[in-house]
């Protein structure tokens, strides 16, 4: 019976570190809570950037990973350029930005 007990605790123990080692990131990969994450932060930004008057009329894409977010499409100048890094960084969760804005 003590044997028993011990085989169930030693199965459920590899089960929980099975677990946790299946939801961590990694380099390349998310865990799921960072997917989230990061969609969370993609949603902020396009909305705030939709909002804005002065760039809702130029067709930016914003990607985001593990919190870097990464901006690309064509604005008319380097004004609309800086007010998009602006706002991206204003966002809660913004860990670093990529500018690939293209000045036309």
């Amino acid at each position: 019976m003590k044997k028993r007990n011990i085989v169930i605790h030693f199965l459920v123990l590899l089960m929980v570190i099975a677990t946790f080692a299946a939801c961590a990131s990694t380099r390349t990969h998310e865990s799921a809570g960072e997917y989230v994450d990061d969609s969370v932060i993609t949603t902020k930004v396009k909305s705030l950037l939709a909002e804005d008057d002065f760039l809702k009329s130029f067709q930016i894409s914003v990607e985001t990973f593990q919190g870097a977010v990464q901006l690309s499409g064509f604005v008319n100048s380097q004004q609309a350029v800086d007010k998009a890094g602006q706002i991206t960084k204003s966002v809660k969760g913004v860990k670093s930005l990529k500018n690939s804005l293209i000045v036309k």
